[in-house]
């Protein structure tokens, strides 16, 4: 049977039917206590990096990102909210991306506020592997820009409340993916509420979410 895929969840805790990874943020105590076999991803978050300690971080993930279970490289990204000043983010983003590159895995990003320095960014770096707009929650405009940029969707609680996010994945013709993030909703629930959007079966669904992680690696 077709798993339900989660593809960014904090929720330590595996579910019965369900595939989520886990996303972990870089530390020295994850270090000490990393997961070995459940799916993980692991990266330097905007609101918890610093510039001056990027160089000794990149060495923790490095090591740790080569691990057959880490899935993504991320959350990372930009914050104009949240963090260290823009210039200081972009760098921090910049070597991860590469870093990403080097072990041909996806990144998934965290984007507040800062759309047209993440799109420029890509476009200076210009980037193989797969970037994911995790928590997508914007209008169907953005959604639009994004994905003409060659980012990919990953939608979450929003599903469940917005019509700009209907809007976006009814006409979604590029792979997306589904998340719980640090919600306490079910998968399921989202599940049930895109195959409504999408007015296709939550099986049919679960077919689709299934070839969208094939697509990038994640399976």
């Amino acid at each position: 049977m077709v798993p339900f895929l989660d593809i960014h969840t904090h929720e330590a805790k595996q579910k019965d039917g369900v595939i989520a990874i886990q996303s972990l943020s870089l530390t020295e105590s994850t270090f000490l206590a990393m997961p070995k076999t459940k799916p993980i991803s692991i990266g330097i978050h905007p609101w918890y990096g610093h510039l001056e300690e990027l160089a000794k971080n990149m060495k923790y993930l490095n090591v740790l990102a080569k691990q057959h279970n880490v899935k993504l490289i991320g959350e990372c990204g930009l914050d104009k909210i949240q963090g260290e000043e823009m210039t200081n983010q972009l760098e921090m983003l910049a070597v991860q991306i590469d870093l990403a590159e080097q072990l041909n895995k996806p990144v998934i990003l965290h984007c507040v506020k800062a759309f047209d320095e993440l799109i420029a960014l890509k476009k200076k770096l210009k980037p193989s592997v797969p970037m994911i707009v995790h928590g997508f929650n914007k209008k169907h405009e953005m959604g639009q820009q994004l994905m003409a940029q060659g980012f990919y969707l990953s939608f979450g609680a929003a599903v469940l409340k917005s019509d700009e996010i209907a809007k976006v994945l009814k006409e979604i013709d590029q792979p997306f993916f589904l998340e719980t993030d640090d919600s306490n909703i079910d998968i399921v629930e989202l599940y049930e509420r895109v195959a409504e959007i999408k007015k296709i079966s939550v099986d049919e669904l679960k077919d689709v979410i299934f070839a969208n992680w094939k697509k990038i690696g994640l399976l």
